[in-house]
């Protein structure tokens, strides 16, 4: 459990940086719009932070941990998860610099498309493990 604790504890510093990273970067440039790096922090406490301690009392609840594939799932979503921030944070910093990369969207909707298969996986062993 301390494991899902430390992850959780993880994502909060992750989000917060961002969000001071987003404030500064924003501000040393100038830049007044709307960009994806203000969704970062936001990104990385709700589907880091708040989701592991949500999976540490599931833990101590139903014992997740114990079903086979929850090793592979925690592995894919962390991926998946750090894939995503960092993707959101590239586009934000490109159109915070006025730049574009054209492929960085499709590359971006794949990590969602991961998250989202992580998500489903999660709920299915939520799910077994709760029948049992």
């Amino acid at each position: 459990m301390k494991k899902y604790f430390n992850l959780s504890i993880f994502y909060l510093v992750l989000g917060l940086v961002m969000g001071v990273f987003y404030r500064e970067f924003t501000k040393i440039n100038g830049f007044e719009g709307q960009t994806i790096l203000s969704v970062v922090h936001t990104h990385a406490l709700t589907l880091g932070f708040i989701f592991f301690i949500l999976v540490l009392l599931l833990e101590k609840s139903f014992n997740i941990s114990n079903n086979k594939g929850f090793k592979g799932w925690c592995i894919l979503y962390n991926v998946s998860l750090i894939y995503l921030l960092g993707t959101l944070t590239a586009r934000g910093i490109l159109q915070v610099l006025g730049n574009s990369f054209a492929g960085l969207s499709h590359i971006s909707g794949l990590s969602h498309v991961l998250l989202s298969v992580a998500l489903i996986w999660f709920v299915i062993i939520v799910n077994k493990s709760i029948k049992e």
